[in-house]
């Protein structure tokens, strides 16, 4: 994961480079409309970059499923034979927009070749990150951030099916305009320019080259597999085969549990209490506020649902911050008015209101 982000700027320059250098030379061929696509096409590294901050985790690690970092949808094993492929298609589709039919012959076949390869690549990666299943991690995680990584593979998508029909349709118009004396060349030059130009030689080629480039991974510690290992080896992706450890316990603080904290003669703790296996100290308040949530778990599942992951992810890492008796003191005192809606709620809707306080966290 971390040679990712580097690689992706790397990336980005190179791409910026060769867009300065196509908008200088935009007055012998490249329109305005393909230089615009590969602009919004380098905007899109940043965005598969920022998709790539908040999902970071391989298959293999447990994760706070408060935390907003997830799995990340490629397998860190073998993520350098995406990325080398990545690279090359790349480096191809800049050639190919900017020289064309002006390359030498087998130079335009082997890009040809990384371009398709690239098709097949983008494609994976499209399907693989159209589908998060974030099931198994419970309520609290969201689908936040995966839109950012669809840009990068769609427009790839775009900018080689492009080029493909630019080089079939130059080939064409190229053959079409050289004429032979011999009647039998002149025919065959008339055949081969509809049927068998670069572009069907890059489809032979295509296992030929693909071999030899995972021949060459292999010596860097890649599988022969990697290609496909690195959609599969990964967990709640749309080709993922593997499936994460269990959750975390994200430790149980909460500001109520934070307060109880605080100096005795403020806080007034009643006892000690348990709270997913921990002992921690519990007081009027968090007794109060765990009833409430019980009702409303009662009453209503899925609003109890909406509450707790809001409150989860703002309030767990706000807790967290509360580290001194002081602020436990003053957090305390600022959930008192709380404390009081919770109380009246339940006396409103419980039989028994004070049955369900007292027996919160007990041991």
């Amino acid at each position: 994961m971390s040679m990712i982000i580097p690689l992706l700027l790397v990336l980005f320059f190179v791409l910026i480079f060769f867009t300065v250098k196509a908008i200088k030379k935009n007055k012998k061929g490249i329109s305005n409309l393909e230089v615009t696509v590969f602009v919004f096409y380098i905007l899109s590294f940043l965005l598969f970059g920022l998709g790539l901050l908040t999902h970071i985790h391989q298959h293999t690690e447990a994760i706070d499923p408060i935390d907003p970092e997830c799995y990340i949808p490629f397998g860190g094993k073998h993520i350098l034979t995406l990325i080398i492929y990545f690279i090359f298609f790349n480096i191809s589709a800049c050639f190919i927009w900017i020289k064309g039919r002006k390359l030498p012959p087998l130079s335009l076949v082997f890009f040809l070749v990384f371009l398709v390869i690239g098709l097949f690549i983008n494609t994976a990666i499209l399907i693989q990150i159209t589908t998060h299943n974030l099931e198994t991690l419970g309520m609290y995680k969201e689908n936040s951030g995966t839109f950012l990584f669809v840009f990068t593979p769609a427009i790839s998508l775009i900018i080689a099916v492009g080029l493909l029909f630019k080089i079939i349709k130059e080939e064409k118009i190229q053959a079409k305009d050289k004429a032979y004396k011999n009647k039998f060349l002149n025919s065959c030059n008339t055949f081969l320019a509809s049927r068998f130009n670069e572009s069907v030689w890059a489809l032979l080629l295509f296992i030929p080259v693909f071999t030899l480039i995972t021949i060459i991974l292999m010596l860097f510690g890649q599988d022969v597999n990697s290609i496909t290992k690195v959609f599969t080896e990964t967990t709640t992706w749309a080709f993922s085969q593997k499936m994460h450890p269990p959750i975390l316990d994200h430790k149980g603080h909460y500001l109520c549990t934070v307060a109880a904290k605080g100096d005795p003669k403020i806080v007034k703790p009643i006892c000690l209490g348990k709270r997913h296996n921990r002992i921690i100290i519990v007081n009027r308040q968090l007794q109060v506020a765990n009833a409430f949530e019980e009702m409303i778990t009662d009453m209503s599942p899925g609003l109890h649902s909406f509450i707790r992951r809001n409150y989860d992810k703002y309030g767990y890492n706000l807790s967290l911050k509360i580290n001194s008796k002081i602020g436990s003191n003053i957090t305390y005192i600022l959930m008192k008015p709380l404390e009081w809606i919770f109380l009246v709620t339940l006396y409103l809707f419980c039989v028994n209101p004070e049955q369900k306080i007292s027996k919160q966290y007990q041991l």
